[in-house]
């Protein structure tokens, strides 16, 4: 069987696999430990701290630091409520070249082609490690990939470059901006609807909070950067979900507010976490305590992940621009755990197959011809950055 056709079996394999970050990944994760296993990869599986997750880390090689790392997530978002013209978990084949399932191109493409590659990587008596790290929970904060990095930096392994194989169409990708997801919750005092003044509406002071966050997002345009590499320039809020109340005559006792930010600069993260809890700790807090003293607002940080920031010297922009015979580099807005690796100090791009406006869609989809692509990419690391083959 032709890597391609290996490939296209292998993803057939993690589609089915229905990984929604909510869930477990637990199956997934050992049907890959198995796969590498079995070719002499050294695996190690790092469960979370619930036992319903884990990371996959494998390395093909010499031990020590300097190696390359291909990296993926595991996880996908949900299917509920999508319009699907065939299951999401059970890989369709289109007529068109196209392969259909959950995860496809977000990124479970990538994963599949690594994989594949790794026995034509075992064959050879490697110069540097081939590390394989594919992480949980990237869609809901990078947790996963946070606590890769972390475990890292305490036993001291150093690589030098990481490819994170998001869908890129196969661009290289040297910049993105962070993303920092938070959850804001209000508890106020509950009455009747018919006088308001005797409770705290947690869904008023909701609301009050993110008329904050709206006017803070105005003010963000104009501290865009007059270089930012961005679209757009600025850095963004976004309100994902506000929640509050169980009845229209109900003062409403509790209330949520998600929202995320992408920061173009860490100035930017610091002057909206400083203002927000300026202003529910000076005004919304004073006037929720005045009738309930118990009423509070807490925030919990979901993930705040650096973005990727482009670097003069890049060794894995110049690798993989040698590998795909492109030059030029991309910045993009959507957020990957590549600033994470970049934060062990590594060189770190973002290049895989399929396309970003793909992800997250009902029939998501990964051509051959993109997966086909990367496994020439990955097929181009033998010869640069292996020795001998053992059976010279």
């Amino acid at each position: 069987m032709g890597r391609l056709q290996d490939t296209e079996a292998l993803l057939a394999e993690l589609i089915g696999f229905p990984t929604v970050s909510s869930d477990s990944n637990l199956d997934m994760i050992a049907f890959l430990a198995n796969r590498l296993e079995d070719i002499g990869a050294r695996v190690e599986v790092l469960a979370d701290s619930s036992g319903t997750k884990a990371n996959l880390f494998a390395t093909l090689g010499p031990e020590g630091d300097g190696g390359i790392v291909l990296s993926g997530h595991t996880d996908v978002v949900p299917v509920a409520d999508q319009d699907w013209s065939t299951d999401p978990f059970a890989l369709h084949r289109g007529e068109d070249g196209r392969l259909y399932g959950r995860g496809t191109c977000d990124m479970k493409g990538f994963i599949a082609a690594a994989v594949a590659m790794a026995p034509d990587f075992a064959a050879q008596r490697l110069s540097r490690p081939i590390h394989f790290a594919f992480t949980h929970d990237e869609e809901v904060g990078c947790l996963g990939g946070q606590a890769l990095v972390e475990a890292l930096r305490l036993r001291g392994l150093r690589p030098s470059i990481a490819v994170i194989g998001e869908p890129t169409l196969m661009h290289i990708v040297e910049a993105h901006k962070g993303c920092c997801e938070y959850t804001a919750e209000f508890i106020g005092l509950e009455g009747h609807g018919s006088d308001p003044d005797a409770g705290v509406n947690a869904a008023e002071y909701a609301v009050r909070y993110v008329t904050r966050l709206l006017e803070l997002r105005q003010a963000l345009i104009e501290r865009a950067p007059s270089n930012s590499p961005f679209h757009p320039p600025w850095t963004t809020i976004n309100l994902g979900r506000i929640a509050g109340g169980v009845a229209h005559n109900v003062i409403a006792g509790k209330a949520e507010v998600e929202w995320e930010m992408r920061p173009v600069q860490q100035a930017d993260a610091d002057f909206v976490k400083e203002e927000i809890t300026r202003y529910v700790e000076e005004e919304l807090l004073p006037a929720m305590r005045a009738v309930h003293p118990a009423a509070d607002i807490s925030t919990q940080v979901i993930g705040e992940v650096a973005g990727l920031e482009p670097m003069p010297g890049n060794a894995a922009r110049a690798l993989v621009a040698q590998l795909t015979g492109r030059d030029a580099a991309e910045c993009v807005a959507f957020g990957t755990e590549a600033g994470l690796f970049q934060s062990l100090g590594m060189s770190a791009v973002v290049c895989g197959p399929g396309s970003i406006a793909q992800a997250h869609k009902p029939d998501e989809f990964v051509s051959r011809d993109q997966l086909d692509a990367c496994l020439g990419m990955l097929a181009g690391l033998a010869p640069m950055l292996m020795a001998v083959p053992r059976s010279a």
